[in-house]
């Protein structure tokens, strides 16, 4: 179909997506979240011999937890340094997965291939919604599950990313990847092809022992997204973005001891294949 040819303006901005989620160290952050994502793996009440596949997999949130619960684990990322990671990962933590490197919009995989397709806070990002929700139904198997963890509008994320769009201007000719997180959207997405969709709106904790300024500049440091922004600044520019991200960070903070706990929201999506 049309949507899946590759213009040069296609390519271009998946090169400038991929060098955004290659920049920092995302496992620096996704330690904050790790907590809520062995939540969100455990109330996918997965049996021993599931086959998995983890889209986005990053360092191995999901991957590691689902391993652990005795599936089969398949895990994929844009970012090579991250699949590294999670091959270290699991094999610190005595869990047997296989990772790819790979785009969540060109699964290279069979159809019908997985029980379960997972992803958490990754294949919300890629360029084309309408050809994400393809492959990730193309790859599940009839009667498997696809089970989404997107960021909301409306949560701390969703608000941290209208903050950055407001200094520097989103990649054109991109989708606003927290759609993912409104639930009519995905309806519309995921109106083919499913025969049950479940929407729950989940808290999930940042937890960070440093204070508020402190996250906004290691999020700068690790982060690609926030490095790429304030890389696309100059002087007056970044302390105008770094003010308005520690007035956020700040403002949402319940910690009252200089550490930061911030609670975010986001869109669990749960579709049976039919």
């Amino acid at each position: 179909m049309d949507s899946t040819k590759m213009t040069s303006e296609l390519e271009s901005l998946k090169s400038k997506l991929r060098a955004t989620w290659t920049a920092g160290d995302f496992a620096e952050i996704a330690k904050a979240i790790q907590g809520g994502a062995e939540e969100f793996v455990k109330r996918l009440d997965i049996q021993r011999g599931t086959i998995v596949l983890d889209v986005a997999c990053g360092n191995g949130n999901t991957a590691i937890p689902a391993a652990k619960a005795g599936a089969e684990v398949t895990g994929l990322d844009i970012a090579p340094y991250l699949i590294e990671q999670a091959i270290e990962r699991a094999e610190r933590e005595k869990v047997r997965a296989e990772f790819d490197v790979g785009d969540a919009e060109d699964l290279p995989y069979e159809p019908a291939s997985f029980d379960l397709v997972m992803t958490m806070f990754g294949a919300m990002f890629a360029p084309r919604p309408d050809v994400v929700a393809a492959e990730l139904k193309r790859v599940c198997r009839p009667g498997g599950v696809i089970a989404m963890a997107n960021w909301t509008p409306q949560g701390f994320i969703g608000q941290m990313f209208k903050i950055t769009g407001k200094h520097v201007a989103p990649p054109a000719g991109m989708s606003s990847p927290i759609l993912w997180g409104d639930e009519q959207t995905v309806s519309e997405r995921f109106a083919d092809g499913i025969s049950n969709l479940q929407m729950t709106r989940r808290k999930i904790d940042f937890d960070f022992s440093i204070s508020p300024e402190d996250v906004v500049e290691h999020f700068r440091m690790y982060y690609g997204p926030t490095q790429k922004a304030f890389g696309a600044l100059d002087g007056a520019g970044q302390a105008a973005l770094r003010k308005d991200l520690e007035d956020l960070w700040s403002g949402y903070n319940t910690a009252t001891d200089g550490s930061t706990k911030v609670v975010g929201e986001y869109l669990e999506v749960i579709a049976t294949r039919s």
